[in-house]
């Protein structure tokens, strides 16, 4: 036996609900997800269907002619393990791995699978813990199905009567807890470390965009850095960040972040928040989309959602950069760098071939000359509130009270200026 590795062999099903009104193009999503499954380096994919459902059954999903249809399909293909691309409950899990005898995992349960296998630092490793707990909790009506008898007891486990699914919930919030108060600390150390950078203060520069966009690509190009960048969905889980020096302008920390993807699981929409903190720390923020996808408005759309609900400053600059070009073949490509040509917030390129890149950089440049500046303020003694905001914001490099006031020496950028000046 050689050191190969050893593959479980999947299927990925596509479940097309008729009467889903937020009812994505089939074969995109399919698509989709089995990039998803093609992420767990372990998987080998045999397999991928659409099945068109008019409604989702209760206890089946799947309507019992189709199961059994798929039955066949699955054992001929000696299929381990099954990927449906959406929500599938405990019951219907339970009911559909009977059926297949096969191991079952829903969109959810697979997104947990990648997010833990590519998680690198402290805290992206304990956001995935916890991620998957609070998913698992919902799920134990099925892990418990043999323990579910009322057990007595001594009376110190919970008391007698307790059934096992109480215990194993109260196991999994005492873990949340434990978890809690790591990632509080963590998070809190990270934001030591953001305090020491603004001490530095570069300018940030984020790169944000749907997964799969290119924005690693892009990064390693822009900075050299072997960042993982491999045509596969969450290829980066934790913003990793490194300084640039702009031509003609300033020196900047450039911040490659997860991607985006419509439909996240709730449990890790709360968990992932965190690895977005540095789009809200961000002077720029690059919005790198594939623009040779044919979903790209719609993936565009998500993005912009989701940086609203983690409530990104819609004043901040943001260019949109419209990558993949080289992806475009003929009228197409011509079509896109014209369009972008009208919008000066928009720039198409190619993190690939490098087309394009010179232009976006010289636009960051412009957009941060002078972005940060050093002046002397004086504030009376009366603006407290303002005077603690500057502390906040951690600008100030000396101070001093003089006769009619604070004096302040501060480091800051225009941005931070523009915001002083309003308060």
């Amino acid at each position: 036996m050689g050191d190969e590795p050893e593959y479980t062999r999947a299927w990925v099903l596509h479940p097309d609900i008729k009467s889903d009104p937020d009812r994505r193009e089939a074969k995109f999503a399919l698509a989709e997800a089995v990039s998803l499954a093609h992420a767990l380096p372990e998987l080998q994919v045999v397999g991928e269907t659409i099945v068109p459902l008019p409604k989702v059954r209760a206890g089946l999903l799947f309507g019992s002619g189709k199961i059994d249809e798929l039955a066949d399909q699955l054992k001929a293909a000696e299929v381990e393990l099954v990927l449906v691309d959406g929500p599938v409950t405990p019951v219907q899990q339970r009911n559909l791995e009977k059926a297949w005898k096969v191991k079952l995992l829903d969109r959810t349960g697979l997104i947990l699978e990648i997010f833990s296998d590519r998680a690198a630092t402290r805290e992206g490793v304990l956001q995935v813990e916890m991620a998957a707990l609070s998913y698992q909790r919902t799920r134990l009506v099925r892990a418990w199905t043999h323990l579910e008898r009322q057990r007595g007891g001594l009376g110190f486990v919970g008391g007698p009567g307790e059934t096992q699914i109480e215990a194993d919930r109260r196991a999994i919030d005492t873990q949340l807890v434990r978890l809690r108060r790591q990632l509080d600390k963590v998070v809190k150390t990270r934001s030591l470390h953001r305090a020491a950078r603004a001490k530095v203060p570069y300018p940030i520069v984020a790169l944000v965009g749907y997964t799969n966009a290119g924005k690693s690509t892009l990064f390693n190009r822009l900075t050299g850095a072997d960042v993982m960048a491999k045509d596969m969905l969450f290829a980066t889980l934790d913003p990793t960040m490194r300084r640039v020096e702009l031509e003609d302008g300033p020196e900047v920390i450039l911040s490659d972040t997860v991607g985006f993807i419509s439909d996240l699981p709730t449990e890790l929409v709360a968990s992932f928040r965190a690895t977005l903190e540095e789009v809200l720390a961000a002077d720029v923020i690059l919005h790198v989309r594939d623009i040779s996808h044919p979903e790209t408005e719609a993936q565009a759309q998500d993005v912009v959602t989701i940086m609203a609900d983690l409530g990104v400053d819609t004043e901040r600059p943001l260019f949109e950069v419209w990558n993949k070009l080289d992806l475009l073949e003929g009228d197409a490509g011509e079509a896109v760098r014209a369009r972008a040509a009208r919008d000066d917030n928009v720039f198409a390129m190619s993190a690939i071939t490098g087309e394009g890149v010179p232009e976006l950089l010289a636009q960051v440049a412009q957009t941060l000359q002078g972005a940060v500046v050093e002046e002397t303020l004086t504030l009376p003694y009366a603006e407290g509130r303002k005077r603690a905001w500057l502390f906040e914001q951690d600008v100030v490099q000396d101070e001093r009270q003089g006769e009619d006031g604070f004096e302040f020496d501060v480091r800051w950028s225009a941005i931070q200026k523009a915001r002083f000046d309003g308060l």
